[in-house]
């Protein structure tokens, strides 16, 4: 390996579950022309999480070595719907919903990229011209029995649930989208493995370099055990406001701190920083990622003010109407974790956790019994927890 690649590739590398190949890279870097890097999105929804911008990371660190990022947008696959890590089919959307998630997307992902820099390709562009015929040919390129090879599939089979046939073309087109983009390297996550290889195959059928695939991890979510997903409630959207941003990150423990610097930041965290420090390093700089440097500062100082100083009436908090909570305690902080903060709570999980330990607290006044009727007036801070408050108004 040249002295010139080897740090390259050692970058690109770090963070990775999987590449196939290194030699297979090694050699690409060395031929010393921009490559063609590939990361594909379906937007099936508006808003993107930091566990999104994993492989838009490693596709930035590509485009800072002078490589050409291409980010596919799946304006056609998205209306088919990406099977992986599904046990029934999802749901269609129209090209409509499709076009105006892909807007939106775009604009936070650029958040991580230079936009400048990014070739953005829709897959509609050769979908939609393809003709019955063309599908087809495509189409007897594969096997059944390869496509049930994917676990998904398989173990959907396996339990006598029903797989489309639709669903099976998922895999074959996003392989093709590498055959018309020429890709010399694909990004995705470890999930995207099965479909990536059949891109590789598909180019080589069609005479074309095989594509180095990077599988990158999937990152956990602020609980450290679920993938990071909106339906577990353990994300961190891109487009939160800096406070709740910074807030949310606070919350991580100390080993998923090490990955988030590794994942978010393509970084290693300061040994010689305390670890609250580091949390707070951590924070402020993928805050000020997404936001700004000043906001990013507000959002510590905010934090410090609530957390650390413990000076509640000074914070910026989430405001609900006093007159909007009524019933028993027990309600009224369901009501507020669900409405101020996202949070779905379990009447045993909101009894055990908060209430019976004395975490509820109205101004600074442990409420203890789940069943008393909740009494207050604006102007008062309701505390829910340690990293949850909101102010009465």
């Amino acid at each position: 390996m040249s002295e010139a690649v080897d740090p390259a590739l050692s970058q690109i590398v770090g963070g990775t579950s999987k590449v196939i190949s290194e030699k297979e890279l090694e050699r690409k870097l060395e031929e010393g022309r921009p490559l063609r890097i590939k990361f594909g999105v379906d937007p099936t929804a508006p808003d993107i999480h930091l566990g999104h911008t994993v492989p838009l990371e490693k596709l930035r660190q590509f485009q800072e070595m002078g490589h050409q990022a291409i980010l596919l947008i799946g304006d056609f696959t998205a209306t088919v719907g990406d099977p992986t890590g599904r046990s029934t089919a999802r749901p269609p959307l129209s090209r409509e919903e499709v076009l105006a998630n892909a807007e939106t997307y775009t604009d936070q992902a650029f958040k991580v990229l230079d936009r400048k820099k990014t070739e953005i390709i829709f897959n509609g562009e050769w979908f939609r011209k393809m003709s019955y015929e063309g599908v087809l040919k495509l189409n007897a390129r594969v096997t059944l029995q390869q496509m049930l090879q994917r676990e998904d599939f398989k173990e959907r089979v396996s339990k006598g649930t029903e797989v489309r046939l639709h669903e099976l073309q998922y895999p074959i087109m996003q392989g093709w989208d590498s055959v018309e983009l020429k890709a010399d390297v694909e990004i995705g996550g470890t999930d995207q493995l099965f479909n990536m290889l059949v891109g590789r195959d598909l180019q080589k059928e069609e005479g074309q370099p095989q594509q180095s695939v990077i599988c990158m991890p999937l990152l956990e979510g602020l609980d450290g055990i679920k993938k990071m997903s909106k339906s577990a409630h353990n994300y961190v959207g891109v487009s939160e406001p800096p406070h709740e941003m910074f807030g949310k990150l606070m919350s991580i423990s100390d080993d998923l701190m090490d990955r988030y610097y590794l994942l978010l930041l393509g970084d290693a965290r300061d040994g010689n920083l305390h670890p609250m420090e580091a949390k707070k390093e951590l924070a402020c700089r993928i805050v000020a990622r997404y936001h700004s440097g000043g906001e990013a500062k507000l959002a510590r100082e905010d934090w410090e003010t609530r957390f650390s100083k413990r000076d509640l009436n000074a914070a910026d908090l989430p405001e609900m109407a006093a007159a909007d909570l009524n019933g028993n305690l027990l309600q009224v902080v369901g009501l507020v974790f669900k409405d101020a903060f996202g949070l779905e709570k379990s009447n045993g999980e909101l009894r055990k956790q908060f209430i019976t330990t004395g975490a509820v607290q109205l101004d600074g006044e442990k409420l203890i019994d789940p069943m008393a009727d909740f009494r207050a007036e604006a102007g008062q801070v309701l505390r829910l927890s340690k990293k949850q408050s909101i102010r009465l108004v």
